[in-house]
C-alpha cells in the first residue's frame, strides 16, 4: 500500500492549506533570478568573464577585463555571486560586471 502522506502548509495569501511541495515551488519561481550583464541567467557552477577592470577592496589588487572566474555560486541577492580566485579569498562580484561563458 502506497503512503500518500505529504506535509501541508497554510498559505496565508490564498487562505487555504496547500501541499508543501507546491508552496516551495511557487516560492522558488517568485525568487528573482541572477542574470549577467547581457541578461543571460546564471546558475551555480557557471563560468563567467569580467567585462571591465575591477579594483578589489581590501586586496590592493585589480582584476583585469577578460579574467575568467570558474564555479560561481549564487547568493540570496540576485545581483551578487560568490567566486573563487586563486589570489583572493571570499570574492563577491556584482552580476553587472560579468558575462557568462
Amino acid at each position: 500500500m502506497a503512503d500518500n502522506s505529504e506535509d501541508y502548509v497554510y498559505d496565508e495569501a490564498a487562505g487555504e492549506w496547500r501541499p508543501a511541495s507546491e508552496v516551495a515551488a511557487a516560492a522558488e519561481a517568485a525568487r528573482p533570478q541572477a542574470r549577467d550583464a547581457a541578461g543571460t541567467p546564471l546558475a551555480d557552477g557557471d563560468s563567467v568573464t569580467l567585462i571591465k577592470d575591477l579594483k578589489v577592496k581590501g586586496a590592493n589588487q585589480t582584476l583585469k577585463q577578460g579574467t575568467v572566474i570558474r564555479s560561481i555560486r549564487l547568493t540570496d541577492d540576485p545581483e551578487e555571486i560568490d567566486c573563487r580566485h586563486e589570489s583572493i579569498k571570499g570574492l563577491v562580484l556584482r552580476t553587472e560586471f560579468v558575462r557568462k561563458r
